[in-house]
């Protein structure tokens, strides 16, 4: 492993409108998955070789957030998701790139533009590269949904000793029948239980944030406390 850069920026707040805030970023090289698991157990999230976290002074909206796999349990209107997608295929394999993917990403992120006013930038086959292939090593996937041979969804995920992070998500919306974000969640549980592994990191939950409030209806859940660095102890609770 190799840190080689460490940064902090001040910018407009991604979640909260009228804010600012203050991100630290390490950009790091050759990272090993016991690696990624201890900075995203102090709240960092990964985009590549980028893992950051909001280190905001006057503001603690952020809450690093991770669903107890052992106690979760599938409600009736789980169970109906799980069944209504029986036609849907999935596909786990290391992240990869094609033109499917960018259209797929283009037609979501306008989507939500038009949706939740989402800032949007058209994507280059580059900037995807860097954010969700780059840096996954031997713990990042993408889980591929097919409909009748369509990808209609991409779930990106790192697998660690402990727990899956999710990384990232995006769907067709003309799909939006299947609910397909809570779909990708329901089968990474699923996975987890039959694995054994402890823990759904979710990154972020913001309360006044809709595309992040959503998070706390996964329970149970709990939330990280302060902002351990690495070598330091850290308590989720």
């Amino acid at each position: 492993m190799n840190i080689l850069k460490e940064f902090t920026l001040n910018d407009k707040c991604s979640y909260l409108d009228n804010r600012e805030q203050i991100m630290d970023y390490k950009i790091i090289d050759e990272c090993d998955a016991l690696t990624c698991q201890e900075y995203i157990q102090r709240g960092y999230r990964r985009f590549g070789k980028m893992y950051f976290r909001p280190v905001c002074e006057s503001c603690n909206e952020c809450q690093s957030i991770k669903i107890d796999v052992e106690n979760f349990k599938f409600s009736k209107s789980a169970r109906r998701i799980l069944k209504k997608a029986t036609y849907i295929d999935s596909y786990v394999q290391r992240p990869s790139l094609s033109r499917d993917h960018l259209r797929l990403f283009e037609k979501y992120h306008l989507y939500m533009q038009d949706l939740k006013g989402w800032d949007y930038s058209k994507s280059t086959p580059e900037s995807y590269y860097n954010s969700f292939i780059n840096g996954h090593n031997e713990f990042g996937y993408e889980v591929l949904y097919f409909e009748a041979e369509k990808l209609i969804a991409v779930d990106l995920i790192d697998v660690l000793e402990d727990g899956i992070s999710s990384i990232y998500f995006y769907y067709d919306p003309d799909y939006r029948k299947y609910a397909l974000g809570k779909l990708s969640l329901y089968q990474q549980i699923k996975y987890a239980k039959e694995v054994n592994k402890k823990w759904i990191y979710l990154g972020y939950y913001v309360q006044d944030c809709p595309s992040l409030s959503y998070k706390s209806d996964y329970k149970p859940y709990i939330t990280l406390e302060g902002r351990p660095n690495i070598g330091e102890e850290f308590t989720w609770k």
